[in-house]
């Protein structure tokens, strides 16, 4: 009997062991994939990120450069507008030359005659 009982208690004993190393490998195994599962959360987390931020940079650059073709055209304008002025300006200023230079010349020749 007490044969039997050491069997029972070895074979029990041996059971605990395999039932525990089973365990062990299925916690494992879940371990794995658990973690294969939270890189690819973290990964997608990423590739949205990123995803976003080039959206938000391309509509950053676009409205930069909207914003400089506007700042370049009223430059262009106020450019154009001042070097009208002072081409009316310059020719005001050649024709009173000319005036003076007209009436000065009439009255040397009145002058000398």
């Amino acid at each position: 009997m007490q044969f039997t009982k050491l069997g029972i208690l070895v074979l029990s004993a041996s059971f605990a062991i395999g039932a525990s190393a089973q365990d062990a490998a299925q916690d494992v195994k879940k371990a794995g994939h658990e973690t294969k599962e939270a890189t690819k959360d973290t990964a997608h987390g990423v590739s949205k990120g990123t995803e976003k931020a080039y959206d938000k940079t391309a509509a950053g650059t676009k409205k930069a450069t909207h914003e400089t073709v506007k700042g370049t055209e009223k430059a262009y304008d106020k450019t154009a507008e001042g070097t009208k002025k002072v081409a009316k300006d310059t020719a005001k200023g050649t024709e009173k030359a000319y005036d003076k230079t007209a009436e000065g010349t009439k009255k040397a020749v009145d002058k000398v005659k």
